[in-house]
């Protein structure tokens, strides 16, 4: 490592459509403005990346320095696997309006049709309204043609899982399933890098240029995975001053950590970055073995290079939550557990 390396902390990168409103400028402490529907915390997307706010790197983009130093930053596993480039974007939604009903491709067809990756994700709940409810899978089991009639005849919500939701509720999106987020909630979002979106249905409303929205039928018809499942909500059980495992998937692991002291995260044997989300409660992020801190405050994010993923969280108003998110490389084979034991019991 022949770089100084420290938290990253990102300048606002917000994203105005038609069904966003102001409880995202509100929870920042920005100018309140109207139909700011997305916040995108961490991204690399090239259509809109992140630049960051502190250190010597301020200024610059996150793709820009990941270019210079992709190990130190992403892991050498995470560069291996993904060409050096951030597979992760993370993002804060605010739904005043309903989001439209719509569904992402997977990994294949993603790159055979647009040259991208796949989407799968997940949402935290941060806030809803009473009564406030999302769609997330099929409760019926629809064939290709029964899809596209209800799409024509504007019944395809009667045909999905309907979910009354409250804070701290989970669900994990693998691509193909299909979802849309609906009016009064507020949520944390991690998905695959990608902007490949398929529009099913947008309750016949013009966007924000007065136009009526694309609708993508054919390539949706395609995505979807049609199997109905038993539960579509993602059942943990989070404890205080801990780390507890939200979602484990082939794309992204997440965990709520929820503090209320000095809380030791030791990351490094994970070989990745790692995104805090910071939900609830100010905090400090103190890198073990480095002067480096910073003040990671509630509504914000950052960005802890894989080398660096030793760090303390400190809690600033007696309690803090975060949502960690990372990409699992730990070695577990035999033989590296073994080296492992005889490297600690010899030092």
């Amino acid at each position: 490592m022949n770089v100084k390396l420290y938290p990253l902390l990102f300048e606002p990168n917000l994203h105005e459509v038609v069904w966003g409103g102001q409880k995202l400028t509100e929870w920042k402490g920005f100018s309140a403005k109207d139909h700011i529907g997305e916040s995108w915390e961490v991204s690399c997307v090239e259509s809109s990346p992140s630049v960051i706010a502190n250190g010597a790197w301020k200024g610059h983009t996150l793709n820009e320095v990941i270019d210079q130093y992709p190990e130190d930053i992403l892991g050498s596993e995470v560069c291996k696997r993904y060409d050096s480039k951030l597979p992760i974007l993370v993002k804060f939604i605010d739904a005043k309006a309903d989001l439209s009903v719509q569904v992402h491709p997977d990994d294949e067809m993603a790159a055979r049709v647009h040259g991208k990756n796949g989407k799968s994700e997940m949402w935290y709940v941060l806030d809803a309204e009473p009564g406030a409810y999302l769609y997330s899978g099929f409760k019926e089991k629809l064939s290709a043609e029964d899809y596209k009639r209800k799409v024509e005849d504007g019944t395809i919500v009667e045909s999905l899982a309907k979910h009354e939701v409250k804070s701290g509720d989970v669900f994990y999106l693998p691509a193909g399933r299909v979802h849309a987020i609906c009016s009064g909630i507020l949520l944390a979002e991690v998905q695959q890098s990608s902007d490949v979106t398929y529009r099913i249905y947008d309750y016949n409303r013009p966007g924000l240029d007065g136009k009526p929205r694309e609708l993508h039928t054919e390539l949706a018809a395609e995505a979807l995975n049609y199997q109905v499942e038993d539960e579509y909500r993602t059942e943990y059980f989070a404890e205080n001053n801990r780390a507890t495992k939200v979602i484990e998937s082939p794309y992204f692991s997440v965990r709520v950590t929820e503090v209320d002291s000095v809380f030791h995260r030791n990351l490094v044997k994970y070989d990745s970055f790692v995104i805090a989300m910071c939900l609830e409660g100010d905090c400090r992020i103190n890198i073990c073995g480095t002067e480096d801190s910073i003040l990671l405050k509630e509504g914000f994010s950052c960005l802890i290079p894989a080398a660096i993923a030793d760090y303390e969280v400190i809690p600033k108003k007696g309690h803090t939550r975060l949502l960690e998110t990372y990409i699992d490389n730990m070695d577990r084979s035999l033989i590296h557990k073994v080296s492992r034991f005889l490297h600690i019991t010899m030092k």
